[in-house]
């Protein structure tokens, strides 16, 4: 069996149960009603068949991006976390250093593509950003678990769109499948 059939095969016994998702805004002045990064993501996660546990904004404090991160991948049933904002270089940019050090596997081409396609969209500009995305494990985690997907991507509706147009969405169904094998 080749690679397309395979992933195939594997989105087709994912599709019938609904991947389960956690979005989080890390951002010092946005709220629910500016949002827009946020509502993208719901948007495209709900219209993919996925079902939201929560949506939280948090402030760009490291403490309390890692409290909401951990509380959800210590629940055991959220598949993937979708973080938007704080992957910049200014000094209270401080999501990926959390996020990177809750990964127990890094998934290195997320990144990599997102500054890719950024590139030939912005120009260097695209050199700024430090998306990741990666597995994290609960530190309760039985052999059984899993754990859960996170991506953390730039606070931009336009990057957000990017990257869950371009890169999230398409390989979603395949990468829960590949975390559960």
């Amino acid at each position: 069996m080749g690679h397309e059939e395979h992933q195939a095969l594997a989105e087709q016994q994912a599709e019938d149960k609904p991947i389960t998702a956690c979005i989080l805004t890390v951002s010092d002045t946005r709220t629910h009603q500016d949002d827009h990064g946020g509502d993208a993501i719901e948007q495209r996660l709900v219209g993919s068949g996925c079902r939201i546990i929560q949506r939280s904004i948090t402030r760009d404090e490291p403490g309390n991006i890692r409290d909401v991160l951990t509380a959800w991948i210590d629940r055991g049933d959220v598949q993937v976390i979708l973080c938007t904002g704080g992957t910049g270089i200014a000094r209270r940019d401080t999501t990926i250093e959390v996020v990177r050090s809750l990964l127990h596997v890094q998934l290195d081409g997320f990144g990599e593509l997102f500054r890719s396609i950024s590139h030939a969209r912005i120009g260097s500009a695209a050199m700024l950003s430090r998306s990741t995305a990666g597995l994290a494990v609960s530190a309760s985690a039985t052999t059984e678990d899993p754990g859960t997907l996170i991506f953390a991507m730039p606070g931009s509706l336009d990057a957000v769109e990017t990257a869950m147009d371009e890169l999230i969405i398409p390989q979603l169904r395949h990468l829960i499948w590949e975390r559960r094998r």
